[in-house]
């Protein structure tokens, strides 16, 4: 059986260190620091399970058109990894705009932010069965 391929996007320093709990789950992670490579990596070796934070588009970052730091990423995701299994993490202030990503794209789980080994043990707990 092929080991479950876990994204982890780390884009700031917030982002916390679940690495012990993805080998602890018997999966393989490919840490990534920016949409860009993620979407590169796509192609290479698509994910089963992908771990970003959600920044919200405030202004211009994002030209009006896109909620979020992950628009573009999780499009290209239904092309490559339809299947795959989305966890997003937020901070509180940022939690009412997740509704808008979600209306778009299927999420498995929304964490507010600090995240703890406990939650996201849980959430992974329920993607694997």
């Amino acid at each position: 059986m092929n080991k479950t391929i876990v994204y982890s996007i780390i884009e700031s320093p917030g982002h916390p260190d679940f690495s012990s709990l993805y080998r602890e789950f018997g999966w393989k992670q490919i840490r990534i620091d920016s949409m860009r490579k993620a979407i590169s990596q796509l192609r290479r070796q698509p994910p089963d399970v992908v771990v970003a934070e959600f920044f919200y588009g405030y202004g211009n970052n994002y030209a009006g058109i896109n909620i979020s730091n992950l628009d573009v990423f999780l499009h290209s995701l239904l092309k490559y990894a339809p299947q795959a299994k989305i966890i997003v993490m937020v901070e509180k202030a940022e939690r009412p705009y997740v509704a808008r990503l979600a209306d778009l794209f299927a999420l498995a789980a929304i964490l507010v932010q600090p995240v703890s080994e406990g939650q996201m043990r849980d959430t992974l707990d329920k993607l694997a069965t």
